[in-house]
């Protein structure tokens, strides 16, 4: 199992690597070139600065057991097509029964903003969101090592 970010504009990377870091889980952060971002054991990919290239490289990487952490909800849909398990910074936990309602509110908000018109402004970050996203990050990760251990004692019955 990795943490695979979607890290252009992530606000949590810090959180993301203190509870990788207590539950000795690889992170990999996918960023475009327009961000010269380092951390000491955390793996970072630098990807073209082209359309959507950051997110096809991090689906590109993940495999089954990633979780992936991502504000895109296409990103977060191709995740979950994957089997993966995806969240975004703010604690919201995507999955397939929330993603055609999310994915339809981009498509409304995308039309809206073409048309000219506009949209509404993100609310300012608080301490009360970084909470919310850890305290949902580390029931993803705790999801995801259960479902690896009940594999792993199917696989073998002494474990």
């Amino acid at each position: 199992m990795r943490i695979l970010v979607d890290a252009d504009a992530c606000p949590v990377k810090e959180i993301i690597i203190k509870v990788a870091g207590e539950m000795d889980i690889p992170v990999v952060m996918v960023m475009d070139t327009s961000h010269d971002w380092q951390c000491e054991g955390v793996k970072v990919i630098t990807v073209d600065k082209a359309r959507d290239g950051v997110d096809i490289a991090l689906i590109n990487l993940a495999r089954k057991g990633d979780v992936v952490v991502t504000q895109d909800y296409g990103v977060a849909a191709m995740a979950l097509g994957k089997g993966l398990r995806a969240l975004n910074q703010n604690g919201l936990i995507f999955l397939p029964a929330n993603m055609d309602k999310l994915l339809f509110e981009r498509h409304l908000g995308q039309k809206i903003r073409r048309g000219g018109g506009r949209t509404k402004n993100q609310k300012k970050r608080t301490q009360t969101d970084d909470e919310r996203f850890e305290k949902a990050l580390r029931h993803v990760l705790g999801e995801v090592l259960k479902d690896q251990r009940e594999v792993a004692s199917d696989v073998d019955p002494s474990l």
